[in-house]
């Protein structure tokens, strides 16, 4: 094509243009104008019954992402309506799971003063499980997906509204760290492989990076640099050789990168839970595509007046955020939200979370896999918040 033609083309393109856009403006404003009579009244009663269902919800604060609107407000464009997208983006999903070597296959070049076990000894039974559906008083279900454990003397219908909030903090579109994952418990060890005994002369815990929940912090933040999500991991260990005040320690080591790095939106502290009886170490896992995944459950801390967490609500928003987000990814991968007078650290963000990835009887595998789920679930409940 000449220049000449391309010239020519252009100005016939400006002259539509010219001639379409007026018209469709005043044709847009014609329809908000009637648009705004036609509802005004119905509005008014379904914006005015809303505010009075959600009255109870006493800890949402003015600058909650999930704040109730005024009619006033609405029309007077100073509240950008959403667009119909809900939380959830419609964005491309991200793609396949990375393809990560297997921890039985890494070598730590320092696995310091307890290395994993080379040999293994029989001991009690393994015994491989999947939790399901939890019924009782203390139980109920997330509009969504997933359960909470309420253990605290909080009523369950409160919770059950508090659930449907969003979570207290903004993303912003940024190269910059959003997610901190660190261990208070960094020796947390698992079992090698699936078999049918554990070795009771080990207590699941070591210095090796790679056989411990340092090598599941690893996988979650693969999953999440793959969809462009910053991360800092801090890989200190903070219950070696003393267990006793690890959690004074790890509070050291994050308050400090949070000061690096205020970017910081999310904190999560990745552990392993140690699920077991009597010669006896439970399995919890699911399938996925084939492959065998840890169950795991986040733990957000309630305060009873004496924990100095007076937010504690909003880690609650963020958790069942989370669980919903796990669970219409990969059904029955959480067990139930347990929210519990626990501390925890969580009262650093409102972004805070403990998660239990596995027990001592899930194999490197099946936690790595599900480093890898919980990453990529993160990732997308993230990017669907930027704004």
């Amino acid at each position: 094509m000449t220049r000449h033609k391309r010239r020519k083309i252009k100005s016939m393109i400006k002259c539509l243009l010219a001639a379409v856009l007026p018209a469709g403006a005043a044709a847009c404003l014609r329809g908000a104008v009637f648009i705004r009579s036609a509802v005004s009244d119905e509005t008014k009663g379904e914006l005015n019954s809303i505010s009075i269902a959600s009255a109870s919800l006493e800890d949402i604060s003015s600058e909650s992402v999930s704040r109730l609107v005024r009619e006033d407000e609405l029309f007077a464009g100073k509240t950008i309506l959403s667009e119909g997208y809900g939380i959830m983006d419609e964005s491309d999903e991200p793609g396949e799971l990375l393809s990560l070597p297997s921890p039985l296959d890494m070598d730590c070049p320092y696995p310091g003063e307890k290395p994993y076990p080379a040999v293994w000894n029989a001991g009690g039974d393994v015994i491989r499980t999947t939790y399901g559906e939890y019924i009782g008083s203390s139980f109920f279900s997330i509009e969504g997906g997933g359960q909470v454990n309420n253990k605290t003397d909080i009523p369950n219908d409160r919770l059950m509204k508090e659930s449907r909030c969003l979570p207290n903090f903004t993303v912003p579109d940024t190269d910059e760290p959003l997610v901190l994952l660190y261990h208070t418990h960094t020796t947390e060890s698992f079992e090698p492989f699936v078999r049918e005994n554990y070795d009771s002369s080990f207590n699941y815990r070591t210095t090796d990076c790679t056989k411990n929940v340092v090598m599941v912090g690893d996988a979650i933040q693969a999953e999440l640099e793959a969809q462009g999500i910053g991360v800092i991991h801090a890989t200190e260990i903070h219950d070696y050789p003393s267990y006793n005040g690890s959690y004074s320690r790890s509070r050291e080591t994050v308050t400090a990168l949070m000061e690096k790095y205020p970017s910081i939106k999310v904190v999560l502290d990745i552990h392993r839970d140690a699920i077991g009886g009597e010669n006896c170490a439970y399995q919890p896992y699911i399938t996925v595509d084939g492959k065998e995944a840890a169950q795991i459950m986040i733990i957000s801390g309630c305060d009873d007046g004496t924990l100095g967490m007076p937010d504690y609500m909003q880690n609650f928003h963020f958790a069942c955020s989370l669980q919903k987000q796990l669970e219409a990814d990969n059904s029955g991968f959480t067990r139930p939200v347990l929210f519990d007078y626990r501390h925890y650290n969580q009262d650093l963000t409102n972004g805070s979370l403990l998660i239990e990835v596995g027990s001592h009887g899930n194999t490197l595998e099946q936690v790595q896999y599900a480093g890898q789920l919980l990453g990529r679930s993160l990732g997308k409940l993230l990017n669907s918040m930027k704004r």
